[in-house]
């Protein structure tokens, strides 16, 4: 049996960063997140959104791809949104995502990183944000 702890810090944003998720909404949809991954064997540690974008600090098992966790956790949670008819518009994840690595060290970091989305938010933008993360991590972008 193998020992593995890889944990990733993802991000992905609504469809052209729309404001989709509302205050209402952002509980249900955490909740059904979580319940839905753990439903699958993912395990989401921790996980946080506003109203364009969600961050998740995810373990993986020994036979999980981050893009197969990634697919399922983003189609099966807009499908739940839009079959539950939970907007009053057709809800869309945008296909890209930032997913980097974290060590064991920084983990609770990470955790409080996410956990203070909505004060961080106040001073800075997801546009912001995002471009820190690509400069940071080097990211190429085509």
């Amino acid at each position: 049996m193998p020992f593995i702890k890889m944990w990733a810090h993802v991000i992905w944003a609504t469809k052209l960063r729309q404001h989709y998720i509302p205050s209402d909404l952002k509980p249900k949809l955490i909740s059904h997140i979580k319940q839905n991954s753990e439903e699958k064997g993912i395990h989401i540690d921790f996980l946080n959104c506003t109203h364009d974008h969600i961050h998740l600090l995810i373990s993986l098992g020994a036979d999980q791809s981050l893009a197969k966790c990634i697919m399922l956790i983003k189609g099966e949670s807009s499908h739940w949104i839009n079959s539950n008819h939970l907007l009053n518009t057709h809800f869309e994840w945008q296909e890209e995502y930032i997913a980097v690595s974290v060590s064991e060290s920084v983990v609770d970091r990470v955790r409080n990183y996410i956990k203070n989305q909505e004060e961080h938010h106040r001073r800075k933008s997801f546009s912001e944000e995002y471009q820190e993360f690509i400069d940071k991590y080097k990211f190429l972008l085509k």
